[in-house]
């Protein structure tokens, strides 16, 4: 698939007083884009189309260039300490995905121009914890690499990682324009990671997104530059031959990657859940979406901020760990499994 490109551009005005805000206006201003001006890049109120359904489309094609006014950092469990906040939403359209409630109503895409400063805060964490390390995430409310051959700001913050000595940047894509990330300088501070799932799962959950073909020639290209390479298998989930379905997966891949040093491979598992405005917002949404989510089959996991979330049952849960867990074993033995939850 081609790389995301807008087709309406909003920019904050102190967006323009930062050398990528400049360099993002005038790569703009020389495209058939629309370019319009926003007071704040949380407050875009006038996007086109008729319905709420036409509006939300048309957000996930709209590129919003603004200032992260604030520094401080989310954290991000399991996966790492901190969430570093490089861009918000994503052009995917994934069914199933947490960011339908987190930016229910922001759907469209927004990236940040302050790099230095986001970089500064990272270096205040960094040296905080010093000298254990810090591990910062940046895909959680985006997906980072979907954007960066418009920005370069995932390029640039890997070769900030780079040259820390107890900082590790790790991020997760479902994209596979990564050729401009492969001279990067990561001196291998910098985790690179491909979502994954079953063909049933991304031909009916995740348009708008790479092929999984696409992500494993990605997925080389990554390992060959030296990258440590990592999967996360998500979300799992239980459609009618799933066994079948993550066991082809695995096969896949391991013909794809039989060649890569598999000690240099980790991989994390994550179930399919669900919350109930989640649920809400999805079947506006994809009103016809095949996701099961029926609460009756569900185990109630309380989750942040009081909203809790439906996952499997226990011994479904159970199940699906050792299913996946045995794949991995079976088709990349000497590889590290980091978590399941």
């Amino acid at each position: 698939m081609k790389p995301f490109m807008p087709k309406l551009v909003y920019f904050e005005p102190q967006a323009l007083d930062y050398p990528l805000g400049q360099e993002l206006y005038n790569k703009f201003s020389k495209m058939d884009v629309e370019i319009r001006e926003t007071s704040s890049h949380n407050q875009i109120r006038n996007l086109p189309g008729d319905t709420d359904l036409q509006k939300y489309r048309n957000a996930k094609s709209t590129l919003v260039v603004g200032v992260r006014r604030t520094l401080k950092f989310d954290t991000s469990k399991p996966s790492a300490e901190y969430a570093i906040p490089l861009a918000t939403g994503c052009m995917g359209h994934c069914h199933y995905c947490y960011l339908q409630t987190t930016l229910g109503s922001k759907p469209y895409i927004r990236v940040y121009v302050n790099l230095d400063e986001i970089f500064e805060q990272a270096q205040m964490y960094m040296d905080e914890r010093a000298p254990d390390l810090t591990r910062f995430e940046a895909a959680c409310t985006s997906d980072i690499v979907g954007i960066d051959h418009l920005t370069h700001a995932l390029k640039k913050t890997i070769e900030f990682f780079g040259t820390t000595p107890y900082g590790h940047l790790r991020f997760v894509t479902k994209f596979s324009h990564v050729d401009h990330l492969l001279d990067a300088k990561h001196n291998g501070k910098t985790t690179f990671r491909f979502s994954i799932n079953s063909r049933y799962v991304i031909h009916n959950f995740e348009p708008g997104t790479s092929s999984f073909e696409d992500r494993i020639d990605a997925a080389r290209k990554v390992a060959q530059a030296n990258y440590p390479l990592g999967f996360i298998v998500a979300p799992i989930y239980m459609h009618k031959g799933w066994e079948e379905g993550y066991h082809e997966l695995f096969l896949r891949l391991h013909e794809h990657l039989h060649d890569i040093d598999p000690n240099t491979i980790s991989f994390e598992m994550i179930q399919h859940r669900f919350t109930k405005p989640a649920k809400n917002v999805i079947m506006k949404r994809y009103p016809n979406t095949l996701l099961e989510m029926d609460e009756s089959k569900r185990k109630y996991k309380w989750g942040r901020y009081g909203i809790g979330k439906y996952v499997y049952e226990t011994n479904d849960a159970a199940r699906l760990e050792h299913t996946i867990s045995s794949y991995i074993h079976e088709y990349f033995p000497n590889a590290n499994i980091l978590y399941f939850t």
